[in-house]
């Protein structure tokens, strides 16, 4: 009896769906790699949450970046059936596809396989005025051999304690990473608690060229490892590629919807007499303005502010300014711990 049940368990071991070496590289078709989320199985679903995100989308300007390309085509998996270049282009087309269907303007960095200097990539998204950037990659880890590492990550430029840490784009990059990865089906890497990371974490104190360069809001996807056996299979299939898009859509949706606090410089009510420098900034939100979050920067040093709050106005008086180009920062939340997106302005003073 022993000997019969522990022949049924072989049975069952080994015609169930496999990873190994031998079964990955036949591409067996009875596993099921991937599920297509209920919201995009058919085209009325799918519509329908279109539509739902429209009012945060609708003339927002998204910058997006698919990486590499053109002469940059080296990143390859294992097996050589997978091109980075080439994923992060039907990713990032089948991103723009939803985005515009949502109202949203996009402006891409490449749409086809070509060769874009890594530095005009910045440039082309500082001029652009949009209010996103989004340069969207695949990985692969460090070590040779490794063809078991997956996992999807969002990265944000700089790191708490650092004054290029922007905490709006943190935001962004959350609302980004939990829709990715659970329409990817895929864990956060163990070094970050959600899945988020700075870009200091990989190049410490400097980050990644297109974040630092980059003047808008920007993050950078790398929605999972090519070098994985699995994942490789996966991402050569443009179904998958589409789930992929549709999870970095909803993330953005999700976020615009809810909304971020906007702030405006009121130049009638601020002054510069006798050194003494005042300004007055209307901090505006649905939600409303959390007093405690409000941090004032002038030229990189922390100063006090007031906030006056049934006016929605923050307040800075700085002493002893001498005259010429200075810049202000302010970064504020509203009472859903949403962060305002990055303010920074230069100001004259005569």
């Amino acid at each position: 009896m022993k000997n019969i049940l522990l022949f049924s368990f072989l049975i069952i071991l080994f015609t169930a769906c496999s990873t190994s070496e031998k079964i990955v590289t036949k591409y067996v078709s009875d596993c099921i790699y991937y599920e297509i989320p209920t919201d995009l199985r058919d085209e009325t679903q799918t519509e329908k949450s279109i539509e739902y995100y429209k009012p945060g989308l609708t003339g927002k300007k998204i910058f997006i970046d698919p990486g590499h390309g053109g002469s940059d085509r080296r990143n390859k998996s294992e097996n050589g059936v997978v091109v980075e270049a080439d994923v992060n282009l039907r990713v990032s087309l089948y991103l723009r596809d939803f985005l515009t269907r949502a109202g949203a303007v996009v402006i891409m960095s490449r749409d086809k396989d070509e060769t874009v200097d890594l530095k005009y990539r910045s440039e082309l998204a500082n001029e652009s005025g949009a209010d996103l950037f989004i340069s969207v990659h695949h990985n692969s880890p460090g070590k040779v051999g490794d063809n078991w590492t997956n996992y999807t990550s969002t990265f944000y430029h700089a790191k708490e304690g650092y004054y290029q840490y922007e905490p709006g784009e943190h935001d962004i990059a959350k609302f980004v990473q939990r829709d990715l990865a659970y329409a990817m089906r895929n864990p956060g890497g163990l070094g970050s608690f959600d899945g988020t990371y700075s870009d200091f974490w990989i190049y410490p104190g400097d980050g990644f060229s297109v974040l630092r360069k980059t003047e808008i809001p920007a993050i950078l996807i790398e929605c999972g490892f090519h070098s994985n056996r699995v994942e490789e299979i996966r991402l050569a299939d443009e179904q998958f590629n589409k789930i992929q898009a549709w999870g970095i859509f909803k993330g953005l949706g999700k976020y615009f919807r809810l909304g971020s606090p906007t702030i405006t410089l009121l130049q009638e009510k601020s002054k510069f007499v006798n050194r003494n420098l005042e300004l007055n900034f209307l901090l505006e939100d649905k939600n409303g303005i959390d007093p405690l979050s409000i941090s004032a920067y002038f030229d990189s040093v922390l100063v006090s502010n007031t906030f006056i709050e049934d006016q929605n106005l923050v307040k800075l008086n700085i002493e002893n300014v001498n005259s010429g180009e200075h810049e202000v920062r302010i970064i504020a939340a509203n009472k859903q711990n949403i962060h305002s997106l990055p303010y920074k302005r230069k100001i004259i003073l005569k």
